[in-house]
């Protein structure tokens, strides 16, 4: 009898865990479709190594490419900056691999390299002639691994509140993020990250964005509905696990660094210290304009928005106006002549 007993306990038991499992795939699925419904696909797409990419592309003249952060997507600049920036400019804003409508092949890890080799096919794809690169946060990361193993494809590097060099206690930082099994990434991604997420999404974005404001339209305009998606979750957490692998080795090889390069960084950042991933850069990179702005987060392009483009086209007047054989010249030159 004791025995029928626990048997019909424990059969229970696994029916209640089934059933809570099977809720949280259909309220993940339904968050899902909610974001793609409120926002759209709004470029196009190009199949880049297995990888299908979704861009914006807008004007004419010499081409600016803006690599987003983490968990982010391209309505950061296309949103922001786009309808601001003014003629003179051909500006390309793309999801990286995994993010918003992005799609990675299977078996892709999200390192450093590997995003900066798809940026450079896809400025080979789209017939861009060394464009000015702008990135913010892990986007300024990726930025930087283009500038140092393909500086024959850019003309220069802008960065907004980068990532530059690795820190200790990354994993504890990361949270739940930071997953390394593939399998239970998948698993979390379409179970409990997306109804968890969803529960802290504005107390998470108001820190990002603090000490300013968090803009009243970013969930929709900003694309922000597109991070309570499973895939995209997932995509964050492989680019979280993957960082650690490279960029302590990329640091070691800024000072190769000669194509014009700029960072603007808020002192007030709280995701990306300045003191840490801004300040000691100018000791790195010779040609480094180092702009600081008192009181400002790690949203820059949100909050200051002028002083961001003002700051991107200073960087592109130095980047398009040098002759494209003293920058090949220049990125070519011995690390340490």
């Amino acid at each position: 009898m004791l025995l029928s007993i626990l048997s019909w306990l424990l059969a229970v038991l696994l029916l209640l865990a089934v059933l809570v499992v099977v809720g949280l795939v259909l309220t993940t699925l339904r968050i899902a479709t909610k974001a793609e419904r409120l926002v759209p696909p709004v470029g196009k797409f190009i199949e880049i190594d297995g990888n299908r990419i979704h861009y914006v592309d807008q004007g004419e003249g010499p081409p600016i490419v803006f690599v987003h952060g983490l968990g982010a997507q391209l309505h950061h600049f296309r949103h922001t900056l786009f309808g601001r920036f003014g003629p003179g400019y051909r500006l390309i804003a793309l999801d990286r691999p995994g993010a918003g409508y992005s799609v990675r092949p299977r078996g892709a890890t999200g390192r450093l390299p590997e995003q900066a080799e798809i940026i450079r096919r896809l400025i080979e794809a789209l017939g861009l002639e060394r464009p000015l690169v702008v990135g913010h946060s892990l986007g300024g990361a990726v930025a930087l691994t283009l500038a140092v193993e393909h500086p024959e494809a850019i003309s220069g590097i802008a960065l907004l509140a980068p990532l530059t060099h690795l820190e200790a206690g990354v994993r504890e930082k990361s949270g739940l993020l930071y997953i390394p099994s593939r399998l239970r990434r998948w698993i979390v991604a379409y179970t409990m990250a997306i109804p968890t997420s969803l529960r802290y999404a504005r107390p998470t974005m108001e820190f990002i964005f603090a000490p300013q404001a968090l803009p009243a339209d970013y969930m929709v305009d900003a694309g922000g509905w597109l991070g309570l998606r499973p895939t995209h979750f997932y995509a964050t957490s492989s680019d979280v696990v993957a960082v650690e692998q490279d960029l302590g080795r990329i640091e070691q090889r800024y000072g190769e660094i000669a194509m014009p390069a700029g960072i603007l960084f808020g002192t007030a950042d709280r995701v990306v210290d300045i003191r840490t991933h801004g300040e000691p850069m100018q000791s790195k990179i010779e040609t480094l304009d180092f702009e600081s702005v008192a009181g400002l987060g790690h949203m820059p392009q949100f909050n200051q928005p002028d002083r961001v483009i003002a700051f991107i086209k200073r960087i592109a007047v130095r980047a398009f106006s040098e002759p494209i054989s003293n920058r090949l010249h220049n990125n070519f030159k011995e690390p340490f002549g």
